[in-house]
C-alpha cells in the first residue's frame, strides 16, 4: 500500500471511528498495529489491546465527568493529607472508608472538630475516591444547599431539585454548624438527610459537639430528629481543636523570621 493510500485508509477509519463514538480506537489503531507487526502479534492479540484502550479511555472520561459533577471546591485526595499532624484521626479508617463500603451500606460519616482541623480536605479526599469508584457524588456546603432549595421552592421547582439531590450515591455536605439556619432552611436540611436515611449516603463536617446543634437548628425536636438521622449506624470521626492550618503559618512566619 503507497503512502497516498495509507492517508486516505487512516481517515476513512479516524472518520468511522467518530462515527462511532470509539475516539481511542481511532487515535490509537495505527500505533498498536505497527506494534502489533514488530512484536509478530495475532489479530486477535491486536483487537484485544484496541479494545482495552478504549475502555481505559472511556473510563478515564467518566471519572475526569464525576469529579466535574462533584463540584469540589479544591482537589485534595487523601494521600496528600498529613495524618502525623492529626494524630485523633485513624488512617487505616481513612483508607478503608474509601473504599466505599459505607455507600453501599448508606452510612452517614461525621468528622466534628475546629476550624483547621482537616474535616474538608478529609472529606474531599473521600469524595475524589468515590468519584474514581465512578459514583456519582456532589459537594456542598450546608448554606449552600438550604439557598438553593429555598430558591427553588420561591420558583416552584422544589421537587425536581429535592428528586436531583436524591439521584447522587453521596452527598457531602461542609459546615454544618458556621452559620444558624432559619426554620425554612433547617426543615430542607432535615428533608435531604431524612430521604437518604438507610437509602443512600452523606458525609458531614461540623465545628460543634451535638449538644450545642441546637444553636444553629433552634427547634428542639427538628433538631433531635436531624440527629437521630445523622448518627444512626454513622461513622463518627473526631479531628480535634487544634487548628493545623494555624500551626503551619507559625510554622511559615517562624522560619522567615530565622
Amino acid at each position: 500500500m503507497n503512502s497516498a493510500q495509507s492517508v486516505l485508509q487512516a481517515t476513512a477509519i479516524q472518520q468511522q471511528c467518530k462515527l462511532l463514538h470509539l475516539p481511542a480506537v481511532g487515535s490509537q489503531c495505527a500505533g498498536l498495529a505497527e506494534l502489533a507487526v514488530k512484536e509478530k502479534q495475532s489479530h486477535l492479540d491486536y483487537l484485544e489491546a484496541l479494545l482495552a484502550a478504549e475502555l481505559e479511555e472511556r473510563e478515564s472520561r467518566l471519572v475526569s465527568r464525576r469529579l466535574r459533577e462533584a463540584r469540589l471546591p479544591r482537589m485534595k485526595t487523601l494521600d496528600e493529607f498529613d495524618f502525623s499532624q492529626s494524630p485523633k484521626v485513624s488512617a487505616a479508617e481513612i483508607r478503608q472508608l474509601a473504599e466505599g463500603g459505607y455507600i453501599e451500606r448508606a452510612e452517614p460519616i461525621l468528622f466534628i472538630g475546629d476550624c483547621g482541623t482537616g474535616k474538608t480536605h478529609l472529606m474531599t479526599g473521600l469524595c475524589v475516591a468515590a468519584c474514581r469508584q465512578k459514583r456519582r457524588v456532589r459537594f456542598t456546603t450546608t448554606a449552600g444547599l438550604v439557598n438553593e432549595l429555598v430558591e427553588a421552592k420561591q420558583q416552584l421547582q422544589l421537587r425536581r431539585v429535592m428528586a436531583r439531590w436524591s439521584r447522587y450515591e453521596l452527598i457531602a455536605i461542609d459546615e454544618v454548624g458556621y452559620v444558624p439556619l432559619a426554620d425554612l432552611g433547617a426543615e430542607f436540611l432535615f428533608q435531604v438527610i431524612a430521604e437518604r436515611a438507610e437509602k443512600a449516603a452523606v458525609i458531614m463536617t461540623t465545628n460543634l459537639p451535638f449538644s450545642e446543634w441546637t444553636q444553629v437548628i433552634p427547634n428542639a425536636r427538628l433538631c433531635k430528629a436531624l440527629l437521630d438521622r445523622v448518627t444512626d449506624q454513622a461513622h463518627i470521626i473526631e479531628t480535634g481543636t487544634d487548628s493545623y492550618r494555624f500551626r503551619r503559618t507559625l510554622e511559615k512566619r517562624q522560619k522567615k523570621q530565622g
